[in-house]
Parts: C-alpha cells; structure tokens; sequence
C-alpha cells in the first residue's frame, strides 16, 4: 500500500510523515533534501540549475515509486513524482528559470515514466497559505532556504490548487493554517480519523 503526503515548501510534509509513521506502524520515505547535490546551488541561481535539479529529483522519485511497487510493507511517502512535474518544474518553467527545450524534454520524460507507474492508494494534501510556510521555512533554518522568493512559493501554491483540483485519486485535504497536527494530539486525531475512514478501518495502530 502506497501512502503519499504532498504539499508545498515549509507546509509540514515530513513531520507528518513521522507522525503517521509512528501512528500506524507504516514504513516511512522522506524527501532527499540533506544529500542532494544541487539544491544549495539551485537556491543561489535558479535559472542555471532548474534542469539539473528537477531532473535529479524525477530520476530519484521514479526509482522510489518503483520500489515501493515491488515492497509489500505499507509505505508512506514524504513528497510524490506528481508534484515535480506538475508543480515544481512547470513552475520553473512559467518563472522563466527553464527553457522551452529543457521543459519539453523533461515532460517527456516525465509521461513515459508515467505509463509504468500508478497513482497512490492515498494521496494526503497539506494546504497551506504563504504566511504560514514562510513561518515554518524560518523556524527550520536551512541556510540554502533563506535566499527563497515569496514569489516562487505563491507560483507553487498556486500550482498546488490547480492539480489538487483535478486530482482522480484518492485524496484527503489537510488545513494546515488551522490544524497543528504536531503540538495539539486533537487536531492529529482528526487526521488519523479521516485515514480511517478513507481506507475503510483497513489499517489500525499497532500496540
């Protein structure tokens, strides 16, 4: 069983994840953001890095979707393939900081992994405003965030609406400018009470 936690930058993704991990005794994937090679380079010139960046993340993402195809432990992820092609990288492209050729190249690309892979069994939206994902990008501290534009989270955000809009899957919408899912145990139980239901008491936590 596949789970998916999506959501913008500073939205709270891996923390949830661990939560939900803990929670119901499921397998976690997080997001490889301390090893990734281009990341820091990417915050400081984005027009340069763009390609390389999205590229390394599809390439990473596909060989996860892969393997959690392949595992038969219950899996859930920090972050999805979908969100870099249909978030990040059309993002990159509609700002400029990607051409048209390079754009096109990585669609391509993208559409051929996805005739071999299948949606989530449940995909899990944080949604939050630009307030509060700049409060949590501040609170975390990563040195290579602190050069990020308001203007490339709300592009994002944006993104984010439009295919959460036209999501086919499975899909529970997270309120993340109301529920602090990791101070309050009430506002976590109303996610974990929305699981249950969505997958129909399948899964239950483990003593």
């Amino acid at each position: 069983m596949h789970i998916a936690i999506a959501g913008n930058i500073g939205s709270g993704k891996t923390t949830l994840t661990k939560m939900l991990a803990k929670h119901y005794n499921w397998s976690p994937l997080f997001e490889p953001v301390d090893f990734n090679p281009y990341l820091e380079d990417f915050y400081q010139d984005m027009n340069r890095w763009s390609f390389n960046l999205q590229i390394y993340f599809l390439n990473k993402r596909f060989k996860d979707v892969v393997a959690i195809g392949r595992s038969s432990d219950t899996i859930i992820q920090d972050r999805t393939i979908f969100e870099d092609a249909r978030i990040f990288a059309p993002n990159l492209h509609k700002m400029g900081m990607m051409s048209d050729r390079d754009f096109q190249n990585y669609t391509d690309l993208f559409d051929l992994m996805m005739s071999l892979v299948k949606l989530p069994d449940l995909m899990i939206y944080i949604k939050s405003s630009i307030p509060t994902l700049v409060s949590h990008i501040e609170k975390r501290g990563r040195d290579f965030e602190k050069t990020m534009r308001i203007d490339y989270l709300q592009g994002l955000n944006d993104l984010y609406e439009h295919w959460i809009a036209s999501y086919e899957g499975r899909l529970i919408v997270v309120e993340g400018d109301e529920l602090q899912f990791e101070s309050n145990p009430a506002h976590f139980r109303q996610i974990t009470e929305r699981i249950d239901s969505e997958l129909f008491g399948l899964f239950s936590p483990q003593p």
